[in-house]
């Protein structure tokens, strides 16, 4: 970074995503942009360091937060928790779009106790809150499906929007993994709501609905599923897919091996029955966040995740923020990297900074100390660009 001419601001774009476990991208953000006015300020340099905040999301937890940040206004709902009991929620809207996520309703974070419940959870409560987001109108719903409790394919968000299962005795059936096998026959009743809006499916799993790479077999484990759960569950879904082409979808069997079916225990699988459009889950909130024209007043981009590794270099957020960033300087921050330094140009990294080099410690579930190395950190990079010019 040589220049002939030193900038009397150095104007910087923080565009962090999560630090899952730890701190929110609104956190991180925040907490980085102490640290680099601190810098300033210890310099005698107040002022010298603009920072602009752009807490970022990619379709999973936290896409709520990060619309709300960038300027949609927060709506709260009660909706049915991942195993039943009602919990407080919120959607971000800005009159057009609605950002719904599955985290925060029936995601794995509001398990009572923290005790995994794989075959028990439900869907139902994020179709509670697209419900709701369609009362307001709007034009499209974005939906963010990463950190699901359940492994139904989507069952519970189909009750929620019109549909009804029942079993051999004409039994209505909750939705959840246990009893997608009891499923004998669907009735389908569509919401008008529905008909005119647009779903967008915001999300960058790949996974199909069942078989070796499916969902059962993928994130059944972490979600709490032992060997034979991971086998009923496929078995389960195969079942499904077989009587939600009875109820009225002829390509039932096809969406199931559709990539992105199998995203957040299937629910991905009953957003495409519902004719949801897929797209990449960075770029798509990049743009909705607009990003591009943010960048474009800065010298400077901040960007990071709990973790940089290879899966980065795969397409994760922080990827795409640098290879939108243009040749400007940009610096990534993480709990941890497992990218060596000679890696670092395939990002176009100028620097990488971890809190792990800053402490002995498991920072990954202490807020209150990630919060503060970030601090740190950003103090040492305003540091760093009070000491440089750019062209």
């Amino acid at each position: 970074m040589t220049s002939t001419t030193a900038l009397k601001t150095v104007r910087t774009l923080i565009a962090p995503d999560k630090f899952k476990g730890s701190l929110t991208a609104n956190e991180v953000a925040h907490a980085l942009a102490a640290g680099l006015r601190s810098a300033a300020d210890k310099a005698g340099k107040t002022g010298a360091i603009q920072c602009e905040l752009l807490p970022l999301a990619d379709g999973g937890d936290g896409s709520v937060d990060a619309a709300v940040a960038a300027g949609f206004t927060r709506h709260s709902h009660i909706v049915a928790g991942p195993t039943g009991a009602p919990v407080q929620t919120s959607i971000a809207f800005d009159g057009t779009t609605a950002v719904v996520e599955v985290a925060n309703t029936c995601g794995l974070a509001l398990l009572p106790g923290g005790k995994l419940e794989v075959l028990k959870s439900s869907s139902r409560g994020f179709g509670d809150a697209v419900l709701f987001a369609l009362s307001l109108n709007p034009a499209r719903i974005v939906l963010a499906l990463g950190g699901s409790a359940s492994t139904d394919g989507g069952m519970g968000l189909l009750s929620a929007l019109g549909f009804t299962f029942y079993d051999g005795q004409g039994h209505r059936l909750e939705g959840s993994g246990s009893v997608l096998g009891q499923i004998d026959y669907v009735r389908r009743t569509v919401l008008p709501q529905l008909a005119g809006t647009e779903l967008i499916v915001a999300s960058d799993v790949h996974n199909p609905l069942r078989g070796p790479n499916g969902s059962p077999a993928v994130f059944g484990p972490q979600k709490g599923a032992a060997a034979q759960d991971v086998t009923f569950l496929d078995e389960s879904l195969g079942h499904f897919v077989t009587k939600m082409a009875e109820a009225g979808f002829p390509d039932a069997e096809g969406l199931a091996a559709h990539e992105g079916a199998g995203s957040a225990g299937g629910i991905g699988y009953a957003c495409l029955l519902l004719s949801a459009k897929q797209v990449s889950g960075a770029d798509y909130f990049l743009d909705l966040l607009d990003f591009n024209a943010r960048k474009d007043t800065c010298d400077v981009v901040i960007t990071g995740e709990g973790s940089i590794d290879e899966q980065t270099l795969a397409g994760k957020l922080p990827a795409a923020v640098a290879r939108r960033s243009g040749s400007r300087p940009i610096i990534a921050v993480a709990g941890r990297s497992l990218l060596p330094k000679e890696r670092w140009p395939d990002m176009h990294l100028t620097q990488v900074f971890t809190l792990a080099e800053y402490t002995d410690q498991d920072s990954s579930k202490d807020p209150q100390l990630s919060a503060s190395l970030l601090q740190k950190i950003g103090k040492d990079i305003g540091t760093n660009l009070l000491q440089l010019s750019f062209t």
